[in-house]
């Protein structure tokens, strides 16, 4: 009885792996920025460059016919001084939003961070005008700042 039941897992394992590995794949949905594309169609590829350097700078590029556009260019800035050695790279990307308006976006990458730049990007707001006086004050008189620690202000005389 154990080795009849133990034999039909065996083989209903094997026909579920067979059955599996026999189904029709389907082509996963492209990466990148969204644009608009029609169900079912190929969207072809305009143009393409990547190239890598000895030195390990490198630049890459591609259009698509659905007018996505994106491009990155990138060194290793400082080599040799392991204190200020840093990859950099430069870049950015296009496309037309779903809603048909277009989406730029520039960027930098380096040991500063990411830092993108496009007009869709949300904004912190402004900061308050009693804020910034006091921030302009405060720059303005740097001596009077609490910097020895304890709260107690700098002693005069």
């Amino acid at each position: 009885m154990y080795s009849v039941t133990m034999n039909s897992m065996l083989w209903a394992a094997v026909l579920t792996v067979a059955l599996v590995a026999a189904a029709p794949q389907r082509a996963l949905p492209p990466r990148g920025p969204p644009g608009p594309q029609p169900q079912g169609q190929q969207i072809p590829i305009i143009s393409q460059e990547s190239v890598i350097n000895p030195d390990g700078s490198y630049k890459w590029s591609y259009e698509t016919g659905n007018q996505i556009k994106a491009n990155e260019e990138g060194a290793l800035k400082n080599v040799g001084n392991p204190e200020t050695e840093a990859m950099s790279a430069q870049g950015g990307f296009s496309y037309v939003a779903d809603d048909g308006s277009p989406i730029e976006l520039t960027y930098v990458a380096d040991e500063n961070g990411f830092q993108p730049k496009g007009a869709h990007l949300p904004t912190p707001p402004p900061i308050p005008e009693a804020i910034l006086k006091s921030l302009e004050y405060n720059a303005a008189h740097p001596e009077e700042d609490d910097s020895q620690g304890g709260g107690q202000p700098p002693r005069k005389g």
